[in-house]
């Protein structure tokens, strides 16, 4: 079985937008538009948004089963209030749900987590366990910057952080750590603030006691980790100096990395590097990058491709398509065969 542990519903009917663009227009009246004031979405429209794009792409590709959360561009915690981000966060996830239950052999579910700048991590965690309790998600997604850019949120190493680790840890369910937009004109979201906040995530791992704390909290860092595998020689360094034990004993117990690298010699390296232990499958697809390789003459986000290229042993190729991803996502154990 082929699972990506790294898609988003970017091809989600326009009525779920209308819904923001109404909540942002709202905003500047003072008024809070309720989750009810949203445009119905028919079981037809959410089919017609995957059929053409997801659903083709996994059949052409050859996967089978996507772990399936809310755009994560469009998180944007930064926006508005506490209030405005838990009814976003409600109808992203609902819709995520709806989808899971149309299509339950072709997705399962990761939560968008209510954050919101200045208010309390551990506000999160009763849509954490709504989801994963009552609507059958499997983790979800921390967004280690919620002011969306500006980094004004302690680091995920704080105890800030804790009480929603320990619900994380109650349900035995991972993170991905993916931020959001960016609304800092220095940062390109996807090309700039995703890799930085990939890496920034790896540093402030390294240098805490974070899973002496919390040894069985489970982290995806996604985009291949951003800067971290080509750095892997100064992370090591740094680890030394710092007099901290060897990564892989503190740090590759809890941290995976996904194969969203839209290259042939970027999965090459990944794979030199890190482990494969830690290595999950993963395509963002549809996601960041879309467009077609004018070199290969393949989709970038096509990242089985290059997998496929490399000649792996049959036992590697099961932990990075499948048995990671169960290792990493216990839920998923008990809901495929």
């Amino acid at each position: 079985m082929i699972i990506d542990c790294h898609g988003h519903y970017t091809t989600a009917p326009a009525a779920l937008q209308k819904f923001r663009d109404d909540q942002i227009a709202g905003l500047k009246s003072g008024i809070d538009i309720p989750t009810s004031a949203q445009t119905v979405i028919s079981d037809d429209q959410i089919r017609d948004s995957l059929e053409n794009a997801q659903l083709k792409l996994q059949r052409a590709r050859g996967t089978d089963l996507t772990i399936f959360s809310p755009r994560a561009s469009a998180m944007a915690h930064h926006i508005g209030n506490e209030t405005t981000s838990l009814r976003w966060t409600g109808a992203c996830n609902d819709l995520i749900h709806r989808v899971v239950s149309l299509y339950p052999d072709n997705f399962v579910g990761v939560c968008q987590l209510p954050q919101s700048p200045g208010v309390a991590p551990v506000n999160s965690a009763a849509e954490l366990e709504r989801c994963v309790k009552e609507l059958g998600f499997i983790g979800c997604n921390l967004n280690p910057d919620p002011s969306g850019g500006h980094w004004t949120a302690p680091p995920l190493t704080d105890r800030h952080w804790y009480p929603l680790y320990e619900k994380m840890v109650e349900l035995d369910v991972p993170a991905m750590v993916h931020v959001s937009s960016s609304c800092n004109p220095n940062f390109h979201a996807t090309g700039a603030h995703y890799i930085n906040a990939d890496t920034t995530a790896f540093m402030q791992f390294l240098t805490s006691d974070l899973f002496a704390d919390f040894p069985t909290l489970r982290f995806i860092i996604p985009h291949g980790g951003g800067a971290v595998p080509y750095h892997w020689g100064r992370y090591r360094g740094l680890a030394q100096d710092m007099k901290r034990p060897l990564l892989k004993d503190y740090l590759l117990k809890n941290v995976f990395f996904d194969t969203c690298v839209y290259h042939l010699p970027g999965i090459e390296l990944l794979l030199k590097v890190i482990p494969v232990d830690n290595i999950i499958f993963g395509s963002e697809m549809v996601g960041a990058v879309r467009g077609i390789d004018p070199e290969t003459g393949q989709y970038f986000d096509d990242t089985k491709r290059y997998l496929d290229a490399l000649g792996l042993s049959d036992a590697d190729r099961y932990k990075i398509f499948e048995g990671n991803a169960r290792k990493v996502f216990p839920r998923l154990k008990s809901k495929r065969a």
